[in-house]
């Protein structure tokens, strides 16, 4: 049987300009940005002109959701399509013993009964400003890889709290080919969004992932929300309206979304450190924690409610994970990354200022990475927080940085505290989520218990985590112990600044201060040895590559929003 393949679910095709996730959209021409759209080739291709105007309606209709997805308005009254797992930690939050919205599904009969979804923020991107030259000309002649990171890290931060200053719009400088090119993407913010429809998970996930992927059409992978502004329902002129007739073999189909993350540029040197040492500690990781979701899950029905999606997107990220390392340990996959990254040196060496210029990149690169192994447990465990699976423990860290960056120069502060940013983490902070301490009290459990396995037990700070503790007594002492629950507390914590924090004997603000020194080291050798190394250095490779390419490539995606297009086509399944 010939099945159509199509490059979104159902019911988001049946929107002339769907918007979705590109992780799993499948376009013949890669992943576009806005400002850098090939409209000769799509005209020559497809008989298609993509205008300024098209393009604007296309951006607009288009939503970014802050946990990591895309949607897309599709009403005039503010109402956006999204799929049913970006929502899934919404209904977790809404949900309760007594009214699963997982199980039962959820929906709105009127805009009275429509909820608001704790700390979700929506962003449209308004505009995109080419901010390449100001960022790279930070940099002094003859600075060192550490003094270019810190000097390219003030003009972002310049940049960034200057156009919010001036625009009033959440304002992100995004590097883009690792290093590359800077662009400074400006977003619409929108935190009054209220859910509106989504089915029960069954519904949504029917069939698990090899039918949810491969045959959408039979799943309800959608979910609704609106978004309101001064407690309206937003009045939007760009929006995707429904075709009633779908797509068909052979119709250009244009998708738009926000892609997390690839990494296309990664050199050799840096896949090898990947294969041997990073992802399988990540994977080792993410194993323990689904070893212990699915305990808690086993205690009963509302404990499998409160760990649900927090399963899926672990097991998702183990997926991914195993297949990462899968690719890593294929030789002829290495072999044909080998004799690309060759091909590209020979390029380079074959010319004395390309050689001269570009020729090292390789070799930095690869010496950086070549480091990494010597701390990278530790950089995992406490900067990465992999030893404090817990809620409570990245509220604790984020209220001890908060008043201690604030102290500083915008400029100087860690790149997540700056005051572009500022109201946006205060989203998170503040959410009244709900948290389930007995479902915080086995996570942490079980990452103390990864942190003396990953270290050892005579570790000199395993032993100051631990407090002479085993690692559910000391969880236990910890999620007992603290007042981060309440949402009023860490507003008053944070209003106190520093003095507050370092008069705090709340356990877990105790903690966070204790391994905060260690974790802020490691993260700097992080930087010093490995991204301020790689960001000079991928750069380079990046210009050797435009100088042979131009601007026929694109860059790996960055969770900034991208257009991508091909022709619909249908595919044979196991010879039928």
């Amino acid at each position: 049987m010939k099945l159509r393949k199509l490059l979104c679910a159902l019911l988001l095709a049946a929107f002339a300009l769907p918007a979705l996730n590109l992780s799993t959209a499948r376009a013949d021409e890669g992943m576009w940005l806005f400002n850098n759209v090939p409209r000769a080739e799509i005209k020559r291709k497809y008989n298609f002109d993509v205008t300024d105007a098209w393009l604007n309606k296309v951006r607009m209709a288009s939503v970014r959701f802050n946990n990591g997805g895309s949607g897309s308005f599709v009403s005039p009254d503010g109402l956006v399509l999204t799929n049913y797992h970006i929502v899934e930690d919404i209904v977790g939050e809404l949900s309760s013993a007594e009214r699963d919205y997982g199980k039962e599904g959820f929906l709105a009969r009127t805009r009275a009964e429509e909820q608001k979804a704790p700390s979700l923020e929506l962003n449209v991107l308004m505009n995109i400003e080419d901010v390449t030259d100001r960022v790279t000309g930070s940099v002094k002649a003859g600075a060192s890889s550490a003094e270019a990171a810190d000097a390219r890290r003030a003009e972002i931060s310049a940049i960034e709290t200057e156009s919010l200053k001036a625009t009033g719009l959440r304002s992100d400088v995004v590097t883009l080919f690792q290093g590359g090119r800077y662009n400074l993407y400006r977003y619409k913010k929108y935190t009054d969004v209220r859910l509106v429809f989504a089915p029960e998970f069954q519904a949504a996930f029917f069939g698990g992932d090899p039918d949810n992927f491969n045959f959408p059409r039979f799943n309800v992978d959608m979910a609704l929300v609106r978004v309101y502004e001064n407690d309206k329902p937003l009045k939007v002129e760009n929006y995707f309206k429904w075709s009633k007739a779908g797509a068909k073999e052979n119709d250009l189909v244009f998708v738009t979304g926000h892609p997390g993350s690839t990494a296309r540029l990664n050199t050799v040197g840096h896949l090898e450190y990947l294969r041997d040492t990073g992802a399988p500690l990540v994977l080792r990781w993410l194993e323990s924690r689904e070893a212990v979701l699915k305990k808690y899950m086993e205690m009963g029905e509302e404990q499998t409610r409160r760990a649900q999606n927090e399963l899926n997107s672990v097991q998702n990220s183990i997926k991914v994970y195993r297949g990462q390392l899968a690719g890593l340990r294929d030789k002829s996959l290495m072999e044909r990354k080998l004799k690309s990254e060759d091909a590209l040196r020979k390029s380079v060496a074959s010319d004395q200022r390309r050689q001269k210029e570009y020729g090292d990149a390789w070799d930095a690169i690869a010496q950086g990475r070549k480091g990494q192994p010597a701390y990278e447990r530790e950089r995992r465990l406490f900067e990465a927080a992999a030893a404090f699976d817990t809620k409570y423990f990245s509220l604790a860290r984020n209220l001890v940085r908060m008043a201690a960056e604030s102290e500083k120069p915008n400029a100087d502060r860690l790149a997540e505290f700056g005051e572009a940013r500022r109201e946006s983490l205060e989203l998170g902070l503040y959410s009244p989520a709900p948290i389930y301490d007995d479902y915080e009290k086995m996570k942490l459990t079980a990452s103390l218990g990864f942190m003396v396995d990953v270290l050892g037990a005579d570790s000199e700070l395993a032993k100051r985590v631990l407090n002479g503790k085993t690692p559910a007594a000391r969880a236990g002492e910890l999620i007992d112990g603290t007042k981060l629950k309440d949402v009023e507390f860490r507003k008053q914590l944070a209003a106190g600044g520093s003095k507050a924090i370092e008069a705090s004997t709340d356990p877990m603000i105790m903690l966070a201060r204790s391994i905060d020194k260690e974790s802020r080291d490691v993260r700097k050798r992080y930087e010093e040895g490995v991204t301020s190394v790689e960001r000079t250095n991928y750069s380079k490779i990046a210009r050797a590559i435009f100088e042979t390419e131009g601007d026929k490539v694109y860059p790996d995606a960055t969770f900034t929003l991208r257009l991508s297009y091909g022709a619909v086509k249908g595919y044979l399944e196991n010879g039928n």
